[in-house]
Order: structure tokens, then C-alpha cells, then sequence
């Protein structure tokens, strides 16, 4: 159930509205939009009657909402969600493509410096690296936990840049949300529940990656739960489907982008790197995405791939991720976007230094 509120509704309005759901045993998510309020309701088993509502100050109307998905869908606004990072010019959503680029983990305080640098100078707004892997064997490199956490912090304090990470437990995700600017739910937890409510307790933005093999509508109903905890700041992210295909590691779906556009509002990137595996795939790839309407890009870069501790085969040289901003920028204007510019080389002595 979905109640609109009048465009000339006052905030007490609105609040006596959500008093009034809750006093009847839901919960009342209070959604502002550019020219309307919407709330809606979760938590009824049944069809909410809608007389009592629709009699109360500033009550336009109350629509029953027959998709499962609520919250994420655009029903409840219409216009599309962008998220906002005080401090700072970087967004998710909206006009301007949010570029994020780093290495699948942080290795060591140096690697994370020099790859850093490197994205930042090629314009990127967000830095995204793991300090906890969740990977196939358990013998692999599993991260550095809090440490490379600290370091990802550093990096924000050198560079300016937000952190993007992962959290894979509920206790990875205490200090994600401690350390990190945004959190990221990987594929292999876009149906762990409990983790996904904890994360919609969190008042950090979510980045939620879409499942091996995850539908669109388990896909937006994964974002429906960190939604129905109160975190309204939901990135989407496609980072490939597990198919029949041998040429590359996942089938990267870029139709799920204007299938999520049409449906939600809120914003969805792609990763091309997880979507394909393999180096020579992530630049035509990411063009595409961007073609396609993406809001964003995730891109693994590493100054020396050969050598990292996970995912070097997909992750980009930074020369090569030059390159790849250079035609993202030649793009993003055919389809309304704006990229960040070149930056200024940090100086020599800062990169890195304690």
C-alpha cells in the first residue's frame, strides 16, 4: 500500500500520517520526492483499509501496490533516487557517471597508494578494493581485514576519494560501515537475509551486487529488504550471470539496466570486470554500459596484475584505465551523462606517505 501526499502537505501532515500507520501495527517508510511525499507501508499481511488513511490531512490518495517490491519500485517516486557524499561533488544517480575504480584486494599499503593515485588522476570519484574476500577456496587470499581498512582510509584522506568495500558477515560489516563510504553486498550474499537487513540498519549507502543467477525481481526484492530496515540508499550493480558461456567467466545481462530503469528508481552501475574475467572484455564492455544508460562503472585496476593475490587476469593496467576514461568521456554526452575530468598528478612525496 502506497499513500500520496498532497504536494502542499506539511511535514507534520506527513508525520502524523506515518504515527497513524504505525499505530496500526505496520511500518511507514516516508519517501520526499521532487514534487510529492509518498509512504509507504510494509510489515501488513493483508490488504491495508484504506479509509482510515485517506481521511486524514494532506492524504491525496492511497494506491495498492500489486508488486512485490515496494520501496525500490518506481511507484513509490518517481523520479530517480541519486545518492550524495557530503563533503564532496561525488554522486550515484543522476546527471553525473560515478567511476569506480581499485584492485580486487588490498595487497599492502603500497599497492593500494600507487593504484590510487593512478585512478584518481584518471578521474575517478570512488575507490573500491576488498579487505575481506569471500572466495572459492579456502585456501586463497582471504584479505586484511581491518588493516586494509585503515589503509582504504588513508586513501580517502590522501585523495579525496569515497570507499566502496565489502562487508560478508554482520561482523565484517560493523567495521565496513565504521571505516567505509559505502557498503558493498556481494553476489554470493544478494539472498543473505539477515545480512541484507542488517545492512538496512546501516547509515552508510549499500551497493548490492546482483546474484549468480538472480532474476530481476529477486534482484530488486534483495533491495526491497535493505530498503524495508530504513536504508534508502540502495546502489544496484550487475556484475554478470552464471550461463552456458566458456568465453568468458559470467555473461555480463546489460539489458537488465533499462529493465531496472524502467521499473525502480533507484540507481544501478556495472561491473565489468566480474561480468567478463578477462582483461581484453572490460573496456568494451564498460562503453556499453555506458551506452546503455548505466548510472556508474566498478572497474578492477592494478598496477602490477600479474602479480596481484586475486583477480589479476580481469583487473586493468592503469595506462589501460586511461584509456578507458578517455572514450568514456567521448560517450557519457550522446546519453546525457558527465564524467569527472583528469586530475592534477598528487605530488610525488604525498603518494603513499604516512
Amino acid at each position: 500500500m502506497l499513500v500520496v501526499m498532497q504536494a502542499h502537505a506539511t511535514e507534520e501532515q506527513v508525520r502524523a500520517v506515518c504515527q497513524k500507520i504505525e499505530s496500526l501495527g505496520y511500518r511507514a517508510h516516508s519517501i520526499p520526492g521532487a514534487e510529492r511525499t509518498a509512504i509507504g507501508i510494509t510489515g501488513n499481511q493483508g490488504e491495508v483499509q484504506a479509509g482510515t488513511l485517506e481521511e486524514l490531512a494532506g492524504v491525496q490518495e492511497v494506491i495498492r501496490v500489486t508488486k512485490p517490491y515496494k520501496l525500490v519500485s518506481r511507484d513509490i517516486k518517481e523520479e530517480n533516487t541519486v545518492i550524495r557524499f557530503p563533503g564532496t561533488d561525488a554522486t550515484i544517480g543522476g546527471a553525473a557517471l560515478a567511476v569506480i575504480a581499485g584492485p580486487c584486494a588490498i595487497e599492502s599499503r603500497e599497492q593500494a597508494f600507487a593504484v590510487a593515485e593512478r585512478v584518481h588522476r584518471a578521474g575517478a570519484q570512488f575507490f573500491r578494493g576488498g579487505a575481506y574476500k569471500p572466495r572459492t577456496s579456502p585456501y586463497s587470499f582471504q584479505g586484511l581485514g581491518e588493516e586494509g581498512l585503515g589503509i582504504m582510509a588513508e586513501v580517502r584522506d590522501q585523495f579525496g576519494m569515497r570507499i566502496v568495500t565489502e562487508a560478508i558477515d554482520n561482523e565484517s560489516l560493523d567495521l565496513v560501515e565504521e571505516y567505509a563510504d559505502v557498503i558493498q553486498i556481494g553476489a554470493r550474499n544478494m539472498q543473505n537475509f539477515s545480512l541484507l537487513k542488517r545492512a538496512g540498519r546501516a547509515r552508510k549507502p549499500v551497493l548490492l551486487k546482483r546474484g549468480l543467477a538472480a532474476t530481476l525481481e529477486e534482484f530488486l526484492m534483495a533491495a526491497e529488504y535493505v530498503m524495508s530496515e530504513g536504508n534508502y540508499n540502495v546502489i544496484l550493480c550487475e556484475r554478470g550471470v552464471r550461463t552456458f558461456a566458456d568465453h568468458t567467466r559470467n555473461t555480463l545481462d546489460l539489458s537488465i539496466v533499462p529493465a531496472v530503469q524502467r521499473l525502480s528508481h533507484l540507481p544501478i552501475v556495472v561491473d565489468p570486470s566480474h561480468g567478463t574475467g578477462k582483461r581484453n572484455k572490460v573496456t568494451p564492455l564498460s562503453r556499453a554500459s555506458v551506452a546503455v544508460g548505466a548510472d556508474g562503472l566498478i572497474v578492477e585496476v592494478h598496477h602490477l596484475p600479474d602479480k596481484a593475490l586475486s583477480d589479476g587476469m580481469q583487473s586493468l593496467y592503469p595506462d589501460q584505465f586511461d584509456e578507458l576514461m578517455v572514450q568514456v568521456r567521448q560517450i557519457a554526452p550522446v546519453v546525457g551523462r558527465t564524467v569527472a575530468g583528469i586530475k592534477a598528478a598528487a605530488p610525488v612525496e604525498a603518494v603513499g606517505k604516512r
